[in-house]
């Protein structure tokens, strides 16, 4: 059953952190997202900040310009939609009201060949009954997609501070992943997997002396490992640099980045040693970087 937050159901703040996690991928503020879809910037602020239920097109519009593929923000959207709307509860409700009346609807007007009920086998639901439970089917399938996604996303560290993992690397080599060594080289540890539990640790942790916090992550399953940056500063730069020579980074763009965590793409590593983060702070000034072991 759906419950409700402050802007409303808790599918819709699911969809939220979800579009938030892509329009930090495109590293776009949200002038340029305006600029580059047909929603204004203020739009895009509710609709990130989970204030209003985004048009579908506007989802597949951030979808596009972060380069996803996959359903996974499309049952997001389905099960926002249907809880914004109520349309999943009266479906609940009607698919119950049906089964215990057992009520078959009236034909449509105008059809003579609508079969007359003793001309119904005796054996066969009606098909109301038929039509709701295959729609409150395909709702809890998308629901159950979305539940893994979020648990996945949540375990990893996106919901903010206090709600990372921080357990052993596993070191199964069934771990199933999207990409292991240099496959992973610029991919999204969480799309590809790489960030759930029991196949990710923190290896680093430190704070600058501005108070921002910086992580390195390494996933053993992935062959990969990542910077994560909280309460950076608009204009901060995160980069992470292996030991073999690859480097990514990142950029805090607006003020829901310096909220939240903001993640390097994942750079490949053959372990967790002699990794190195670096923060370049907005408006100049030295960098601080730290090496793991």
């Amino acid at each position: 059953m759906s419950g409700t937050g402050a802007h409303g159901p808790v599918e819709g703040a699911r969809l939220a952190a979800a579009l938030r996690e892509l329009r930090g991928r495109t590293g776009l503020p949200l002038a340029a997202l305006a600029a580059k879809t047909a929603y204004s910037k203020s739009s895009w602020e509710r609709y990130l900040n989970g204030k209003s239920l985004p048009p579908r097109e506007a989802v597949e519009a951030l979808c596009r310009l972060a380069g996803e593929r996959g359903g996974r923000v499309a049952a997001l959207w389905e099960l926002a939609d249907a809880a914004w709307s109520g349309r999943g509860r009266s479906a609940e409700r009607a698919s119950e009201e049906d089964v215990r009346e057992g009520a078959a609807p009236p034909p449509d007007e105008g059809d003579d060949a609508a079969q007359r009920p003793e001309d119904v086998p005796r054996s066969a639901p009606p098909s109301g009954v038929r039509r709701v439970t295959l729609v409150v089917g395909v709702a809890l399938a998308l629901a159950a997609a979305a539940v893994l996604v979020v648990v996945l996303e949540w375990r990893a560290g996106t919901g903010g501070a206090g709600r990372q993992a921080n357990t052993a690397v596993s070191s199964a080599p069934s771990a199933r992943t999207g990409c292991h060594g240099a496959s992973c080289d610029g991919q999204d540890p969480l799309f590809m997997l790489c960030g759930g539990e029991g196949l990710v640790t923190t290896v680093l942790r430190r704070t600058t002396t501005g108070g921002r916090h910086l992580q390195v992550r390494y996933s053993k399953a992935c062959g990969a490992a990542w910077g994560r940056l909280r309460g950076g500063r608009i204009g901060d730069r995160l980069e992470l640099r292996t030991s073999g020579g690859s480097s990514q980074s990142t950029r805090v763009t607006d003020r829901f980045d310096a909220d939240g965590y903001v993640f390097t793409p994942m750079a490949a590593a053959s372990g967790p040693e002699k990794l190195r983060v670096c923060l370049r702070p907005a408006g100049g000034g030295p960098a601080e970087c730290f090496r793991t072991s």
